[in-house]
């Protein structure tokens, strides 16, 4: 696909998966949160920690419980990194640092109530977002996509738990 085709030109199948990887450096280049945002660069920056610590808490497992390693392992940064981050959202006032359940030795993360009003205003700035960028699709396209989408972070996810195989299924 050429720069001046549309995006639904027809195309094989090589060419559309060839098309992809081109498509994830497009949104790199792209924000999404151009779309009148509402929420600090410094904020969004943030989001990368809270979501991290929404989702182990989400998950309501007590064997599940974030650190900072946890949160250095899930952004694959260094762990002097991860702690000058969370130390910031700690600073900000969207994080609290708690004793673990298990072992009290242990320091884990929470969100504050400031926390997790900032993670409902981005999550409400994303679907605005979505809602906006997507306007002009039918309505099929746009969950289609939605789903799509959501079933490709779980396959991610997943890698995480089975592991990057050495050759993908095809």
């Amino acid at each position: 696909m050429t720069r001046n085709e549309p995006a639904d030109a027809p195309m094989t199948a090589d060419e559309l998966l060839d098309a992809v990887g081109p498509a994830f450096s497009k949104l790199r280049r792209t924000s999404l949160l151009e779309v009148e945002n509402p929420i600090s660069a410094k904020d969004l920056s943030r989001t990368l920690v809270l979501n991290h610590v929404l989702e182990a808490e989400a998950t309501q497992d007590p064997d599940r419980e974030i650190t900072v390693g946890g949160i250095a392992e899930l952004l694959g940064v260094d762990p002097s990194v991860a702690s000058r981050m969370v130390s910031d959202t700690i600073k900000a006032g969207y994080v609290i640092r708690g004793a673990s359940q298990r072992d009290g030795r242990r320091t884990v993360l929470h969100l504050s109530p400031a926390g997790r009003e900032l993670m409902a205003r981005f999550r409400r700035h994303q679907r605005s977002a979505f809602e906006y960028i997507t306007a002009d699709w039918p309505e099929r396209d746009r969950l289609d996509f939605a789903r799509l989408m959501l079933k490709y972070t779980d396959s991610l996810a997943d890698l995480r738990t089975r592991g990057l195989a050495a050759d993908p299924p095809r």
